[in-house]
């Protein structure tokens, strides 16, 4: 009559087997290549408009800040 309580744990699994033969290295590719492009997805979102605003600061007739802001 008492509970028991199982655990069940994500990835890989602990019981005598190799990480090489869990993921294949396609899979593994994959993996990593959907990883990368998430995260290049966050950074160009935060970093696109900044990067921006860097470059006119930096061109030649130097404009402030609320030139390079205003859409006029």
């Amino acid at each position: 009559m008492s509970s028991r309580v199982v655990l069940k744990t994500k990835g890989k699994s602990t019981k005598g087997s190799k990480p090489s033969d869990d993921k294949s290295t396609s899979k593994l590719l994959k993996e990593w290549s959907t990883w990368t492009m998430k995260k290049a997805k966050v950074i160009t979102h935060y970093g696109f408009i900044p990067m921006i605003i860097i470059i006119g600061m930096n061109s030649d007739p130097k404009p402030s800040i609320s030139q390079l802001l205003s859409p006029i």
